[in-house]
């Protein structure tokens, strides 16, 4: 979906397909046949944005097979799909029963992280619509924090300049701008958007800067207007931002809040639960262990990673951080200028919720996607961006 901002520029809005699990090639083509084109059917639409996500074996295929290539740019456009984002995040098996810590292997000290992304980017610009010539990847922010020391840090370092450098040689070549955004998340290295102003300044390319996920910025308690600010102010890129919403409770002390938070506990996803206290932010790496013992106080408001529908926040006495979602799109686009022209809406966890909160069809996700995406519509067309055809 494209939006003309007040300034002139096109703004894109998308919805991430890493919500279907698939391998391959040939799952993403299902994907496309199954999902994206039903999810535009329903939205009226003749041309849908989507956010491919493209795992470890349908990123190689598509690097080394032009004519596969091909065929995947031909059935986006048989299906009025388009793709300007890719989500460079999970490298393999986010489908699987349980994924966990999983998703944060390989991380940016390894080299198959660096050569994964570099397969995304080539992959990319040639998905790119004829018209348009900015694309963007999100990518993991550097690495686990356990798994992160002085000579790793040195490693992702050197890995994300020689892929700056690649994205260089790439846009010479094809005239194709890609830049790759780290994704600040809960228990990571980088952890908030003011983590990321160290290792990003340090780097200094306009190609690599940063993809804001709305529920990870809420999870740690950031404010939105102090936190784009200060990336505004570093010059830092803001590559895309995944609006995302993270669950929310105010009262975590009470028995019947405990429950409800206990009904998203599941065993697919990590779900880092976070706090504020006067010495700043506590955590658990995930929503069970927040649950059981005294890991966390529990006089402040919880906030748990956990990406409900935009559309649909949990039942009282639960809410989702939707709040945080809407003030940074009003930062990010409702200024004079967009600080950034992409945007994803990246709800993966549809199967995750508890069973009575699940889509129990394909045509009940679909209607749950298109629902998303015209909220996020609304809001920005009530920010003064106009929808296109």
């Amino acid at each position: 979906m494209r939006f003309r901002h007040p300034d002139g520029s096109t703004v894109h809005l998308a919805y991430c397909t890493n919500v279907h699990p698939a391998e391959t090639l040939d799952g993403v083509l299902a994907q496309l046949r199954d999902h994206c084109e039903p999810v535009r059917r329903r939205l009226g639409r003749d041309r849908l944005g989507i956010g491919l996500w493209l795992a470890k074996d349908a990123a190689h295929a598509l690097v080394t097979d032009p004519s596969a290539l091909r065929a995947l740019r031909t059935e986006l456009d048989r299906r009025g799909l388009e793709v300007v984002t890719l989500n460079g995040f999970p490298y393999e098996g986010f489908g699987a029963e349980e994924v966990k810590y999983r998703v944060y292997r390989p991380d940016w000290a390894d080299p198959e992280r660096l050569a994964h992304t570099t397969a995304l980017a080539r992959v990319l610009a040639q998905l790119l619509p004829d018209d348009i010539t900015e694309g963007s990847v999100s990518t993991l922010p550097l690495a686990w924090r356990t798994a992160y020391d002085d000579d790793r840090a040195a490693r992702a370092r050197a890995a994300l300049t020689t892929l700056a450098e690649r994205l260089d040689a790439l846009h010479e070549l094809t005239g194709r701008s890609l830049r790759v955004g780290l994704e600040p998340e809960p228990g990571c290295t980088v952890e908030t958007t003011a983590d990321a102003l160290a290792p990003l300044t340090a780097i200094g390319h306009h190609r690599i800067g940063i993809c804001v996920d709305t529920c990870h910025l809420a999870t740690s308690f950031e404010d939105p207007h102090t936190a784009l600010d200060a990336l505004t102010e570093a010059r830092v890129p803001i590559v895309k931002s995944q609006l995302s919403a993270a669950l929310h409770a105010e009262h975590p002390r009470l028995p019947e809040v405990r429950a409800a938070l206990a009904a998203f506990d599941e065993p697919r996803f990590l779900h880092q639960t976070r706090t504020t206290t006067a010495t700043g932010l506590r955590g658990t790496d995930d929503l069970g262990e927040a649950l059981t013992g005294d890991a966390l106080p529990d006089t402040t408001p919880w906030r748990a990673h956990f990406h409900v529908p935009l559309h649909a926040p949990p039942a009282a006495p639960l809410t989702s951080t939707l709040p945080v979602l809407k003030a940074a799109l009003t930062r990010l686009v409702g200024g004079p200028h967009p600080l950034t022209r992409h945007l994803e809406v990246e709800t993966y966890t549809w199967q995750a919720l508890p069973p009575e909160l699940r889509p129990r069809t394909r045509a009940q996700l679909v209607d749950g996607i298109a629902a998303e995406l015209t909220l996020a519509r609304d809001l920005l067309t009530d920010l003064g961006l106009k929808e296109l055809p």
